[in-house]
């Protein structure tokens, strides 16, 4: 008993303590007029600093929920059907990245292990992409944005070798990179960086990817590369990367200097594999040198992780490659990035692991159909031409039939979506197609069929409001973006 009694005034005792803080805790946030979320009513003034430190400490409770606050108007990022990026990780994988934040993935004398997953990552892709045995070099990077940035270093450092070699002035003349006009922005970022032309395919209304009948009347002895793109931005579609290749080896048995072929796979690197195993697109092919994808998107990880691979080190000029031992040991590091968290590349190979060969060809299949499934119910409207039907990528891509005689645009709809929560973007289409707007829907893997029911609904209902509503002269046909509240 007394031993139990001792135990009970213990208690009361630690209790007491809990309520002497706590006491001083709400007394510090009226001192400092410091508004929390409860119900507590503080002076109308007391608002912590925006633009500047805050003078005092906050406890971090508070903190935590005073910015969970402001981010509420951002709205739902699975009903955010602009971005390719992941929305959804299962609670097993979210606990173990968690647990690997503070974990460097360059320090890789520090972390071994860190860097062996970061390795089987790598054979693994390359076996998906046609490699052979653990011939492939590469490196995990922070998306696919800085992956292409060292695919056309690659590309511009090779070139100058093989010009020198074959006796041409590198300076003659400025380096060049082809390349569709449907490229993503990262390449023109490249090409601005690194001192290179960009030189774009224009698309057509016919021809919505590289155009294989004139992309190597682009190409001369200062072309790097030719880039070919597995899941265009603007539309979803396939630039025909095989075909390519055949032009590319003609080309090369008379050309001083050898061309070669990087795929900007961002998009399409991590569910072609599955999807359709038969097409080639990849290492398979003689002179595709270069691969880059995106583990956040159809890689299903986070953001922000991405993946670049060489089919062979020899693609890999060493001068991309530096040595550095002040980390702990000496250590070789391609990256561009240097210090970034390991616990993407954890997400990436839990992803591998989990899901397996039959458990990505599954999951991918689903978000195909589910995107078929919402095409065909738009196409059902009549007024809607559909340029991507989610057949070889998850992304549903369309345009109004007849925009001149509609009396109201697709901002309008998005705007009416917003409304809704639904983030589905208007925008114009490239150079050569500048004129003509489309919408973009991305299907993920977290997108089930009951959600796009919701979203179809939602999009009857829209497009119900704007046909009943719409008057002629209000139709928005100078809008530059939607208008509306977002969720």
């Amino acid at each position: 008993m007394r031993k139990k009694d001792e135990l009970l005034q213990k208690k009361g005792e630690l209790l007491q303590k809990k309520g002497d803080l706590l006491q001083k805790k709400d007394e510090f946030l009226k001192e400092h007029n410091i508004v929390t979320p409860g119900l507590a009513i503080f002076k109308e003034e007391a608002h912590t600093p925006k633009q500047k430190l805050n003078k005092h400490s906050i406890p971090s409770d508070v903190a935590y929920r005073l910015i969970r606050d402001e981010m509420l108007n951002d709205g739902n990022a699975r009903q955010n059907l602009a971005t390719f990026c992941q929305t959804y990780m299962e609670p097993e994988a979210e606990k173990l990245m968690s647990e690997f934040f503070s974990v460097n993935a360059i320090d890789k004398s520090e972390y071994p292990q860190m860097a062996e997953l970061e390795s089987r990552c790598v054979n693994i892709l390359g076996k998906l992409w046609g490699g052979k045995g653990n011939d492939a070099a590469g490196t995990s990077t922070v998306g696919s944005s800085e992956a292409c940035m060292l695919g056309g270093l690659a590309m511009k450092f090779r070139w100058e070798e093989q010009a020198k070699s074959a006796g041409i002035d590198v300076r003659a003349g400025k380096p060049n990179l082809v390349i569709s006009s449907a490229y993503q922005v990262c390449w023109e970022k490249f090409c601005v960086y690194w001192d290179v032309e960009l030189r774009t395919v224009p698309v057509s209304a016919e021809n919505m990817t590289l155009n294989m009948d004139t992309v190597m009347s682009y190409v001369d002895d200062y072309t790097i590369g030719i880039v070919g793109i597995m899941g265009v931005t603007y539309t979803g579609k396939f630039d025909d990367v095989e075909k390519l290749d055949e032009l590319v080896e003609k080309y090369n048995k008379k050309a001083k200097v050898k061309t070669c072929i990087h795929v900007d796979a961002a998009s399409g690197g991590m569910i072609v594999p599955f999807t359709d195993p038969g097409l080639k697109w990849d290492f398979r092919l003689k002179n595709v040198h270069s691969i880059n994808t995106s583990g956040h998107k159809y890689g299903l990880v986070y953001p922000g992780v991405g993946w670049i691979l060489w089919k062979e080190k020899a693609y890999l000029p060493k001068k991309l490659t530096f040595e550095v031992n002040y980390l702990g040991g000496a250590e070789h590091t391609t990256a561009l990035n240097f210090s970034r968290s390991g616990s993407q590349i954890i997400g990436q190979y839990y992803v591998f692991l989990r899901y397996g060969a039959e458990g990505l060809k599954l999951i991918h299949q689903h978000t195909l159909k589910v995107a078929q499934y919402i095409a065909k119910e738009i196409k059902k409207y009549g007024i809607f031409d559909i340029y991507n039907d989610g057949s070889e990528i998850p992304i549903v891509c369309y345009k109004l039939k007849d925009p001149e005689k509609q009396h109201w645009t697709l901002y309008e709809l998005s705007d009416r979506l917003a409304m809704r929560g639904w983030q589905v973007p208007s925008y114009n289409l490239p150079e050569n197609m500048e004129d003509v707007l489309v919408h973009r829907m991305v299907i993920r893997a977290d997108f089930s069929a009951t959600l796009a029911d919701s979203l179809l609904h939602d999009f009857k209902v829209a497009v119900d409001y704007l046909d009943a509503h719409t008057k002629v002269a209000a139709a928005g046909k100078n809008k530059i973006g939607a208008q509306g509240f977002t969720h």
